[in-house]
């Protein structure tokens, strides 16, 4: 009100001035702007521990939600105004309206019967870390925007990186050449990296042969993943303007170091320019792992970059007896997985080394005077924005520097290893009924199955599971069948959640099987 009431007394002033008036003792006119009604610290203070409650309440009581909703696409629009309110609600009907418009159109990630995707990461500690950013508000994308913002976010990718054993190469520390960054998600860090190596080979090739155009070796490009990998990577080469060519893969759904050579002699032969290799670390369909040790000197020797797509995967390797499953990152030029899948980070947490910074960040540099800053060189620290692709970035480091101080490392081994302890006791389950097949090895916390037949009657199965709406599920082809996937994925599921969903997987099989026969 004041800053309004100012400028509107100013106008006034201005307006006498030019009219020539004299100054005047009498009272200005009252000034009809207002401003709007605003949260105040102090009830910001009260709706605050309001909220609070409200999201405790409902973490803690989301089993009691349906998992999956009722609702039908568009149903939302007829619930709410055609346009916003002119003048303010209430903080009371808001919230009033999350229970009636929003939560009936909500898929319940964080309940202990979704066991749909991977998991998405949630804990407590990182809510608060999240409420914390949203208050510093800065805008990280470089040392000076938030000095914190940066510094923090590089000792908690070296904090990471040590916790995964990763090589010293793609550490930071205090005068390494690689290092890690905070990305949105694994399909921004597979696009960073092959736009990076795109870059790297161009100038390369340029620089041996200098009349060669960018154009000319664009349309040469090749890159290459398994054909279980996610379909972010053929985005990426979507966008990258680059062939993107499937391996096949074995009998274990892993991509071998033979049929990734086989390729790129043919390739090869035919003119074209390899250049990139995604492997994948625990693929989406059924958490297979392409052998690292034969790909990995593949593209050491033919020059290529090597990115690994370990997403969800990943985190299990902070467990030791988990970590020879990135036995041969040595040979990677770039590293992923999501701590907002297993981590107990929540959304958005996707972290990212490079053995080098410079190539990534030599692919992306530009600086506009108003964005450098007196320390940018001085070879103490980074900007993030040359590492990514928006230039503004939040303070996600603070998520991950809660989590990691609240549960410990420790604590992290133990939620891991109980969701895949929970896994293989559905496995167990699994096996005891001869009407169903286990399609893939399970690893970790993933479990590949299917009726035995047809793939319209494991479809018919999965309808039915999903159409009742206690537990959600979604599929998965394999060499051809339809499968089905139970992943673990709540913070808070249990034993007595995983068998009371494979008592009603069974008993709606049992229904399916019946009707069949009739």
């Amino acid at each position: 009100m004041a800053v309004a009431s100012s400028v509107c007394l100013l106008t006034v002033r201005e307006e006498r001035r030019e009219k020539g008036e004299r100054a005047s003792t009498s009272p200005l006119p009252v000034c009809p702007w207002r401003s709007p009604p605003t949260m105040n610290s102090r009830e910001f203070r009260r709706r605050g521990k309001e909220m609070v409650d409200f999201v405790a309440d409902y973490l803690e009581g989301i089993e009691g939600r349906q998992v999956y909703p009722d609702v039908q696409p568009g149903y939302l629009r007829p619930l709410v105004p055609t346009s916003a309110p002119e003048e303010p609600d209430t903080f009371e009907d808001i919230i009033n309206d999350v229970e009636k418009i929003i939560m009936p159109g909500v898929t319940h990630w964080h309940s202990p019967n979704f066991f749909a995707y991977f998991p998405s990461a949630n804990s407590y500690p990182a809510l608060l870390a999240d409420m914390l950013c949203g208050a510093i508000g800065c805008i990280g994308f470089s040392w000076a925007a938030s000095p914190a913002c940066t510094e923090l976010e590089t000792v908690m990718m070296d904090w990471l990186g040590k916790m995964l054993k990763l090589p010293e190469a793609f550490l930071a520390g205090e005068a390494g050449e690689g290092g890690g960054v905070i990305q949105g998600s694994a399909s921004e860090a597979t696009l960073m990296a092959l736009l990076a190596a795109r870059t790297k080979v161009t100038r390369r090739l340029q620089a041996a042969s200098p009349g060669l155009t960018q154009g000319a070796i664009m349309e040469k490009l090749v890159a290459y993943s398994s054909d279980q990998a996610h379909s972010s990577v053929e985005r990426a080469g979507l966008i990258g303007g680059v062939k993107l060519k499937a391996i096949p893969s074995d009998g274990k759904f892993a991509m071998r170091g033979s049929a990734l050579q086989e390729a790129l002699e043919r390739d090869k032969a035919e003119g074209l320019i390899p250049f990139f290799v995604v492997a994948t670390l625990g693929t989406t369909s059924c958490c297979s792992f392409d052998n690292l040790l034969e790909v990995g000197p593949v593209c050491n020797k033919e020059d290529m970059w090597l990115h690994i797509d370990a997403a969800y995967a990943g985190s299990s390797f902070i467990c030791p007896e988990f970590r020879h499953l990135l036995n041969g990152v040595e040979f990677a030029d770039s590293f992923n997985f999501n701590p907002h899948k297993w981590l107990l980070v929540n959304f958005d947490c996707s972290a990212m080394w490079v053995k080098n910074r410079t190539d990534l960040i030599g692919a992306f540099k530009l600086d506009p005077l108003y964005l450098k800053h007196s320390h940018q060189d001085s070879g103490l620290i980074t900007d993030y924005r040359h590492w990514q692709l928006p230039l503004g970035r939040r303070f996600r480091s603070l998520k991950m520097w809660f989590v990691f101080r609240m549960y410990g490392i420790k604590g992290l081994q133990a939620y891991i290893r109980k969701h895949i302890q929970l896994a293989h006791e559905f496995e167990h389950l699994l096996h005891q009924d001869p009407r169903f097949e286990i399609c893939a090895e399970v690893t970790l916390g993933l479990v590949c199955f299917r009726l035995k037949g047809s793939n319209k009657l494991n479809e018919a199965l999965l309808e039915r599971i999903n159409s009742a709406k206690k537990i959600h599920l979604v599929p998965c082809h394999l060499k051809g069948k339809f499968v089905l996937r139970f992943a673990i994925c709540s913070r808070t599921v249990e034993s007595t959640h995983v068998r009371l969903a494979w008592d009603h997987i069974s008993q709606l099989a049992s229904d399916l099987l019946r009707a069949e026969k009739e």
